[in-house]
């Protein structure tokens, strides 16, 4: 019997498992396979992102030494893989190490030469691939006649065989959900995973200069049958699975979409169970997901639209090979979208060609008067992507991660070092206060209040709290210094921003000094309470969390919610309501007492970068009472 072992680890600093979606494709087929099924035996190791190489490799080789390990590789994972495989081969010389995944697909001469241990890559979509592959393994065949892998010959000469096709009918690959294969529970009984994760197609018709979605760009989209991920769904239903994420490059344009969120309401009226789904959005609009929008909104289903735009710049949108939607169409979007109370955010790159600091700002201030959590990432150059085969056409310097196997772009033709410097401290602040959900009203007050642009607050924060002794402010400074470098750095930041206090004293403190030189007096008072106001609601890990809050728990419509009271001497809510409009007189004292309820839970998401996930967190708010003085008797 034929021991193989499928690795897969979750993405950084996340401490609870991710749910083995790709490894469970891969097991599942060679359970299901008549022949391999008597001569195999395929087991998942599934690491949580936090797990350190000796973690992997005492769990590894505490039980039976495997005859064959497959890893799912990525770019955040390929070096602890890496480590884990040449302890491998130490305790097992002869077992055969098989690389696959989006970061070593068509990159087998770097891979192999960078990693000697690794015995064969596979290019593209694996399913069939470890089905020969292992066949030919346990038969002691020919390599060559595998499509769809690379490998070493017998003299060290590294040999790529056939390409395979694509799926065509993926129903052919066995759910490892329906099948068992996936465990959905913990040993107390509940949904083991941060969420559970489904694939409704694959393919991408789009060709984005930094994009490699598993291989499918240019790809015409196919889809899992209907009737297998209604099953699906039922049996997550039936887990108390919370939030179900889609891995599909654009959901949203097909009908199967539409009927998909269809078959998602039937099982949630029937359990209870999905409550949130969040997914990739296709960047641009149908019909159908109007459809989709309005039947999610009707019943309640929670979800983060995207606005993938990536640039407003159309010297950059040339280089990414890309067209948006028309400022019109996605201005009318996001306030049909805010007009329904559903979540929306943007996406921007920043880095790439034709791109400038001023033309980055300048889109990212455009943006933000529309919505503004806005996702900016820095640009990482991916394998087998345009901006890669194309590196010297555009200039790139790049630098690989010493944790990760990313390219970091230091610079190209249109951005020196410096000007990526600076912007790099920017983006580090812009994710942490507007990205991640740290600070949300603030930003459209102040726009209307005294036409303060939205980079020009989060600057002025960054520039106030860098500048301070405490010990928190020299955590966020050296965070923000060492992010590009560190991925884990934000993670920190976040864990900061929300348990401590200390933030807190930092925003009000910013406000305190720099308040007067934003807006006009008559505002100062009323914008420090929404600040409070901002504060006090951003998602809270627990009743003891930041200083006397006296929260409550409690089952609300069968969730447990964190609940608490407070008094505000200005009708914050009124002030949030009426942020977007144009800029009109400063409100007058109003003093409000405002019901904060939180989902509970965020404990374990305090530290993590999801904020799809986080947006589920962020305290809903109800106005209880006008807060009157008391009556002086005289």
């Amino acid at each position: 019997m034929v021991r193989v072992k499928i690795i897969q680890q979750g993405v950084w600093h996340m401490s609870k498992e991710s749910m083995p979606l790709a490894a469970g494709y891969l097991a599942a087929m060679l359970r299901s396979d008549p022949e391999l099924s008597t001569r195999c035996q395929a087991e998942i190791l599934n690491y949580s992102g936090a797990t350190s190489p000796w973690e992997m490799a005492t769990r590894l080789l505490r039980s039976e030494v495997p005859d064959v390990l497959c890893f799912s590789v990525l770019g955040w994972n390929v070096r602890q893989f890496g480590a884990l495989a040449e302890t491998f081969k130490q305790v097992n010389p002869k077992g055969i190490v098989v690389f696959g995944g989006n970061h070593v697909s068509h990159q087998a001469e770097r891979t192999l030469r960078q990693w000697p241990e690794v015995d064969v890559i596979v290019n593209g979509e694996g399913e069939l691939t470890i089905v020969d592959l292992l066949s030919c393994i346990t038969d002691g065949g020919d390599l060559a006649k595998v499509e769809g892998i690379s490998y070493r010959d017998a003299r060290g000469s590294v040999r790529t065989t056939a390409e395979r096709a694509r799926i065509e009918d993926l129903d052919i690959i066995p759910s490892p959900i329906l099948s068992g294969v996936i465990p959905l529970h913990d040993d107390t009984g509940a949904f083991r995973y941060d969420v559970a994760l489904l694939e409704t197609n694959r393919g991408c018709p789009y060709h984005c200069s930094f994009c490699y979605w598993g291989g499918a760009v240019g790809q015409r989209v196919r889809s899992f049958s209907r009737e297998r991920l209604r099953a699906e769904l039922d049996v997550l239903a039936r887990a108390e699975a919370e939030t179900v994420v889609l891995c599909d490059a654009n959901f949203g344009i097909l009908r199967s979409d539409l009927e998909f969120v269809e078959d998602l309401v039937g099982v949630r009226r029937r359990y209870g169970y999905p409550r949130a789904l969040e997914t990739s959005w296709a960047k641009n609009k149908s019909h159908t997901f109007y459809e989709i929008v309005d039947i999610m909104r009707r019943e309640g289903i929670r979800s983060s639209f995207t606005l993938a735009l990536q640039t407003l710049s159309d010297n950059a949108l040339a280089t990414m090979n890309r067209r948006n939607m028309k400022i019109n169409a996605w201005q009318d979007l996001t306030e049909r979208l805010s007009a329904d109370g559903m979540d929306i955010y943007a996406e921007l790159i920043w880095g790439a060609p034709g791109e400038t600091p001023e033309s980055f700002l300048e889109g990212y201030d455009a943006l933000a008067q529309h919505v503004s959590r806005i996702a900016a990432y820095p640009l990482i150059l991916l394998p087998n992507t345009d901006y890669v085969e194309r590196k010297s056409l555009y200039g790139f310097v790049t630098v690989r991660g010493d944790r990760d196997d990313f390219e970091y772009v230091l610079a190209n033709k249109d951005m020196t070092l410096q000007q990526n410097l600076e912007m790099q401290r920017f983006l580090f602040w812009a994710r942490l206060l507007a990205e991640n959900l740290v600070l949300r009203r603030v930003f459209p007050a102040l726009r209307a209040a005294g036409g303060v642009r939205q980079s020009q607050v989060i600057l002025s924060v960054a520039d106030h709290i860098e500048a301070q002794p405490t010990v928190g402010a020299r955590l966020l400074r050296g965070a923000a210094a060492g992010s590009t470098a560190d991925p884990d750095s934000l993670s920190s930041a976040l864990e900061f921003c929300f348990t401590s206090a200390e933030f807190d004293e930092l925003v009000t403190g910013w406000w305190k000094a720099n308040g007067p030189s934003l807006v006009a007096v008559p505002w100062i008072e009323p914008l420090a309470e929404l600040i409070r106001f901002d504060l006090d609601s951003r998602p809270l890990p627990d009743v003891a969390t930041r200083g006397p809050y006296n929260a409550l728990t409690e089952v609300r419509d069968g969730e447990e919610v964190l609940v608490a009271e407070r008094d505000y001497a200005y009708d914050v809510l009124g002030m949030c309501h009426s942020a977007g409009s144009r800029p009109g007189a400063a409100p007058r004292r109003s003093p409000t007492r405002v019901e904060l309820c939180w989902k509970a839970g965020f404990a374990e998401l305090a530290a993590s970068t999801n904020h799809e996930e986080t947006a589920h967190y962020v305290a809903r708010s109800r106005r209880l009472a006008d807060v009157r003085k008391p009556t002086v008797a005289h």
